[in-house]
């Protein structure tokens, strides 16, 4: 087992385990909320599971249930806490994964307060059908 898919030396890891300072704000038997260092916006928080999973493929199944509910319970925190009008819950997979540990991102919003959606270029399908093809491939595989 690789050190990343073990956890040593993960950021995350250290953060849970109390060996890394953080400004926790969720402490939950399977999983432990923080906010960002690097904050788009005062109160972004990131939500990890306890054990090291790098990616929401790794986390069990029966752990997809109480994960999000606990990123669902942190969304509505933005709005009663932080007097947000709501929030931005987001997860990269590898791709754009500044720490490869499973993590949600968490970001109270406003309108008008700067962000604007995805900073990447979208790309439309040439025809209906080969949006067909590419929902037929992705059925085929669930």
């Amino acid at each position: 087992m690789s050190d990343s898919a073990s956890g040593k030396g993960c950021v995350f890891c250290e953060i849970v385990k109390g060996e890394r300072s953080a400004h926790i704000v969720l402490d939950a038997a399977d999983a432990v909320a923080f906010l960002d260092a690097r904050p788009l916006f005062k109160g972004h928080t990131l939500l990890v599971p306890r054990e090291h999973y790098e990616t929401l493929s790794d986390l069990p199944e029966e752990m997809l249930g109480p994960f999000f509910g606990h990123a669902q319970r942190l969304a509505a925190a933005m709005e009663t806490t932080l007097g947000a009008t709501g929030s931005f819950v987001a997860m990269n997979n590898r791709v754009s994964q500044s720490v490869p540990h499973l993590h949600v991102h968490v970001v109270p919003r406003n309108r008008k307060d700067g962000l604007r959606g995805f900073f990447w270029p979208r790309h439309k399908y040439a025809s209906d059908e080969e949006a067909a093809d590419y929902a037929e491939r992705l059925r085929t595989a669930l």
